[in-house]
């Protein structure tokens, strides 16, 4: 082996790691996504040692305590039961969490079946893509309040609701997806090659998927927090005792005005969960399919341009009333 051939491996292996970290670098230069990753790492951080850090059982009932300030005691204040509001929200954070993650994890998984067969089978897609409409037409919290109806309060029926709910939408990101992959030379050549429909469907169209997937898989986790939220508030979701972070939003709407500790700390944790996973997954998006960050840019500075247009006529046709 020649060192003009070594030079030459050398080369190809550089340009091969430049191509394969172009995307870290630009997730990284995102500050809101690598913000938002960071928030997220922390809030799962937390409610993973919820059990260590809470200093109080979240269902301990304490009379003579209740509804005091925050204070070096309790650090969150306590509710009209006497309740530590601090481990009550770290535990509705870990609840919130679990239901966002498992909603996020079934809905991707339901969703990416359902869009590649409806994408390679026309007669599947005339089926299951009416079905998955037909649940879309719904606006999310009627139709998983309904299904809890139904089903009645648990987390395990909450978690089976919201995956219904957002399973369409990732379907038709799927299948939007697939349809382009399945017209390229490639697969033609694959089939033209006798490989299997199988194969062909999971083996080289599945993996063009994968990037609108795990965007939308992010946004279905934070989705899923907040329609989780609200029936938890309308008492349609996770029931009480139980901490969540709805739950705890609903207790304390009667004594907001008193003790607004107890609906302060709880939305801060909900606001800050979902603004976390937005801005992750806007980080995602960015890094996985640059295209859309080009159109946004594009978008965003035809805006501006027209802006500056319409601000210029208007100074022209003043000054043109102004001399005559």
């Amino acid at each position: 082996m020649t060192d003009s051939t070594v030079q030459e491996g050398k080369q190809q292996a550089r340009r091969t790691s430049l191509i394969h970290s172009q995307p870290v670098r630009r997730f990284m230069a995102n500050r809101t996504a690598v913000i938002g990753g960071v928030l997220m790492l922390l809030l799962i951080a937390a409610s993973l040692l919820s059990p260590w850090l809470a200093r109080f059982e979240p269902q301990a009932v304490d009379v003579v305590s209740r509804l005091k300030p925050p204070s070096v005691k309790h650090w969150f204040g306590t509710d009209n039961l006497g309740r530590d509001v601090f481990s009550r929200t770290l535990n509705g954070t870990k609840i919130s969490i679990q239901v966002g993650l498992t909603v996020a994890l079934v809905s991707s998984a339901a969703g990416l079946v359902i869009g590649l067969y409806s994408a390679y089978y026309r007669r599947l897609d005339q089926v299951l893509m009416r079905i998955m409409d037909g649940i879309f037409a719904f606006p999310a919290v009627l139709l998983a309040m309904a299904m809890m109806a139904a089903l009645g309060p648990n987390v395990s029926n909450l978690m089976i609701c919201l995956s219904i709910v957002f399973t369409p939408a990732v379907a038709r990101i799927v299948r939007s997806s697939a349809l382009v992959v399945k017209e390229q030379t490639y697969i033609e050549a694959m089939r033209a090659l006798g490989a299997s429909r199988t194969r062909i469907l999971w083996l080289h169209i599945m993996p063009g998927t994968l990037s609108p997937l795990i965007v939308q898989g992010s946004f279905v986790f934070a989705e899923s927090i907040i329609v989780e939220a609200a029936l938890s508030f309308l008492g349609a979701g996770i029931p009480a005792p139980m901490p969540s972070l709805g739950n705890l939003l609903s207790e304390g709407k009667q004594f907001i005005y008193n003790s607004w500790w107890m609906t302060l700390y709880p939305g801060f944790a909900l606001i800050l969960s979902v603004l976390a996973m937005n801005w992750f997954g806007d980080g995602l998006r960015d890094m996985l399919d640059p295209h859309a960050r080009t159109k946004r840019k594009r978008s965003r500075k035809g805006s501006m341009n027209k802006n500056t247009s319409d601000n210029n006529n208007e100074k022209v046709s003043s000054a043109t009333q102004a001399s005559s």
